[in-house]
């Protein structure tokens, strides 16, 4: 079977600087996402789905809740070979540095993986949101005899100067890449992508990071350890000299690198006909089976609201938001275009007698919340007004940061009463 054949490899990548502050206290990997899931759980699910389930997930920032998340969750029978497993950057006798870039994490944990019998290597992202069967790029790397598969997807020029853009010729091997071009030099990477794609401006090819190698090559590839990066350095260099072949991704792919297209990946969860489908039961997302109540909700109207477990609202309104797992909202509150992520824990009668807490986990009362991510554990007091929007100039504090018009409650935070931004 093809699947026997594999190992996947999931980059949680470096410090999430462009996720910030969702990335202040976890790593990226371990963001949450639509209410109840979170980053890594999408590439997993995508191996679990394709049969593929032999995973080391790569990182070094932040990785205790990813490691919780991780272990909590992935549980497979002792009579299998399918394991998940975290390798953190450490000290080696090899190397006493952190992970320098996507092919040095692979390079630095190259002893784990060969300690496993697999013909191909699936490199993987763990910032991207997609269902893909991973069979499909397996088969199609066999077929095509490519040394080195690479999935790619049409993007247009706004996108194209944050991806890897490459050509390929008819037999979609590829015969050229640049890393992040400039705007300027856009006018010569165009690519025949199709009327459709070609309506929407995306005609140029780009890079999803999402790698096939075959063993032998990725072995002979990490001797060298000049080379830190797949995307700056191993792909441009191999096209000449390994056959390099484009697998053309037709599905829904987003990268959700930064605080733009991360919140509007989860908005757009609320929309009728998402174009990430969550309701598919071929195509599964899994995530940590909690044992939560179901959601309680009295006296709100909601309008394309996508609402998780363990809720207790009292809202006046919800509309086009996301609320995560066990959030609170008081009465005659106003939620539009927000992704609430939740609580990780319920607050009891006792511990607010006990803290003397004024100022409750969630949202108050009387609150008007919009154009708003608010991270876990959040205090939001009564008569609080967050009107986000481009009218706003990027800005950090100690309590929330604002960019792109997008306000970011920061993980814990305490918002006073009757605060308005």
């Amino acid at each position: 079977m093809i699947n026997d054949r594999v190992l996947s490899i999931i980059l949680g990548g470096g410090q999430g600087s462009r996720l910030y502050p969702l990335t202040e206290k976890r790593s990226k990997p371990a963001v949450p996402i639509a209410g109840k899931y979170r980053l890594v759980d999408i590439p997993i699910s995508n191996c679990i789905n394709s049969d593929m389930k032999r995973m080391y997930v790569l990182t070094q920032f932040n990785s205790a809740s990813l490691n919780r998340h991780i272990k909590n969750t992935y549980h497979f029978s002792f009579f299998s070979s399918a394991f998940v497993d975290v390798l953190a950057a450490e000290q080696t006798i090899k190397s006493d540095k952190w992970f320098q870039g996507t092919a040095d994490a692979v390079r630095q944990s190259m002893d784990h993986f060969l300690q496993h019998d697999f013909e191909f290597a699936l490199i993987l992202s763990g910032d991207q949101l997609y269902q893909m069967d991973y069979n499909d790029i397996i088969n199609k790397h066999i077929e095509s005899k490519a040394e080195i598969s690479v999935a790619t997807y049409p993007v247009n020029a706004k996108d194209a100067t944050s991806f890897g853009i490459l050509k390929s010729d008819e037999n979609n091997l590829i015969t050229s890449f640049i890393e992040k071009p400039s705007s300027d030099l856009l006018v010569d990477w165009k690519s025949d992508v199709g009327e459709e794609m070609k309506s929407q401006g995306r005609e140029y090819l780009g890079s999803m990071g999402i790698y096939v190698f075959n063993r032998d090559l990725l072995i002979e590839l990490m001797a060298d350890e000049s080379t830190v990066d797949f995307g700056k350095e191993i792909i441009p260099q191999s096209i000449e000299k390994y056959r390099t072949v484009s697998y053309p991704f037709e599905g829904y792919w987003t990268d959700i690198g930064n605080i733009d297209s991360f919140f509007e990946a989860n908005i757009g969860l609320t929309d009728d006909i998402p174009k990430f489908n969550l309701y598919d039961s071929k195509q599964r997302v899994y995530t940590n089976a909690r044992i939560l109540p179901t959601s309680k909700i009295s006296g709100t109207s909601l309008d394309k609201a996508v609402v998780s477990e363990g809720c207790i609202i009292s809202a006046a309104k919800i509309e086009k938001s996301v609320i995560g797992i066990r959030s609170r909202i008081g009465k005659d509150s106003t939620i539009i275009n927000t992704y609430m992520m939740g609580n990780d824990d319920y607050e009891s009668l006792e511990g607010i007698n006990k803290n003397n807490t004024e100022i409750l986990v969630g949202i108050g009362e009387r609150c008007f919340i919009k154009n708003t991510i608010i991270d876990k554990n959040v205090r939001i007091g009564d008569d609080v007004r967050i009107n986000g929007g481009p009218h706003l100039e990027d800005t950090e504090t100690d309590k929330y940061v604002i960019k792109d018009g997008i306000v970011v409650i920061k993980k814990g935070t305490v918002i006073p009463k009757g605060f308005v931004l």
